[in-house]
């Protein structure tokens, strides 16, 4: 039989699981299916997030996901293939072919990193090849730092990371600098190697550089580069629903309201999908935002129907006459 719920949650991190976590403390049946597969696995910490500085990404799920089936929401493990609208709520299938019927959306997962196709690049991703100062810069401060220029993000990267070593050099790869961008990195001290990358460098499971087409290596403790960001959309065809290039050129996304809602009615997204460079709390946020309004939004829906209930039952009701009472205390109809 097809399961029923107030909410499906399309993705188990950051934005997903505090999401559920604000509809299952509204008494809202929730249910996150995840793939188990988070964008920041790799990683060896969280970064910039309040009072959990330093977690380890899988802890911080983990935690997570006790306090949502604290409150009596439910997580599956689980990848969604299609979603179809149903009456006034949705029909969604999972890969194993069971199928959840939901009032209501959130789609906080699907986002991937694209890479440069590079040698040795994605073995090291989020040890020491990296994309965020904020996320990573601290670990890598003071060493010899490589911005691997790819995409428009990274003259902004090189800036960034120059704060926080005096040994950084932009490696213009496919992504030579403007003469405004190359006065800039002069100014700062970063130095521009022209030159395609052909391979990352390691040795002793530690990034050591880059070997240039040309045969040339650069020693480099850490390269710093901006993957393309793709949303996952398949499942949302059935729809009408697709991502759409980010205003920033990094990627593909789905554009929401302030308020989280798509589109579509009755579908929210919240996170990276949304906002490809949103840290961990920023993600955060705007999943628990998300669920507010979520739930705030099937309030108002319960609240019409009731009315439309008690609308209905008072025009069945025969019309009582009314009772005067006269100066006498007689009763008179």
């Amino acid at each position: 039989m097809t399961e029923q719920v107030d909410v499906l949650v399309v993705g188990g991190g950051a934005a997903g699981l505090n999401g559920a976590l604000m509809l299952a403390r509204s008494r809202r049946s929730v249910l996150v299916v995840d793939a188990g597969v988070p964008r920041n696995a790799p990683a060896e910490g969280v970064h910039g997030l309040l009072g959990r500085e330093g977690t380890p990404p899988a802890e911080l799920l983990r935690r997570g996901r006790e306090e949502v089936r604290g409150y009596g929401g439910r997580i599956r493990e689980g990848t969604v293939t299609a979603a179809t609208r149903a009456g006034d709520g949705f029909t969604v299938t999972l890969a194993d072919s069971t199928t959840v019927r939901a009032r209501r959306l959130l789609v906080a997962g699907g986002l991937v990193d694209e890479l440069p196709d590079v040698p040795g690049l994605r073995e090291r991703w989020g040890r020491d090849v990296l994309h965020c100062p904020y996320c990573h810069g601290w670990e890598v401060r003071d060493r010899a730092i490589g911005v691997l220029a790819t995409g428009p993000l990274a003259m902004h990267q090189a800036l960034l990371f120059r704060q926080l070593s005096k040994d950084v050099v932009y490696l213009a790869h496919d992504r030579p600098p403007t003469d405004e961008e190359a006065e800039e990195l002069a100014a700062r001290d970063i130095e521009v190697i022209h030159g395609e990358v052909a391979e990352v460098l390691v040795e002793a499971d530690r990034l050591t550089g880059v070997r240039l087409r040309d045969g040339r290596a650069v020693h480099r403790d850490a390269l710093a580069v901006a993957s393309r960001t793709r949303v996952r959309t398949e499942f949302l065809a059935g729809l009408g629903l697709d991502a759409v290039e980010h205003p920033s050129g990094i990627g593909t996304h789905l554009p929401v309201d302030p308020a989280g809602r798509t589109a579509v009615p009755g579908v929210w997204a919240a996170g990276n999908v949304t906002d490809p460079v949103a840290q961990v709390g920023a993600a955060a946020a705007a999943g628990a935002a998300a669920g507010a309004q979520i739930n705030a939004d099937l309030v108002a829906e319960e609240t019409r129907a009731a009315v439309a209930a008690l609308r209905a039952r008072r025009a069945g009701q025969p019309t009582a006459k009314p009772t005067l009472r006269t100066s006498s205390g007689a009763i008179s109809t």
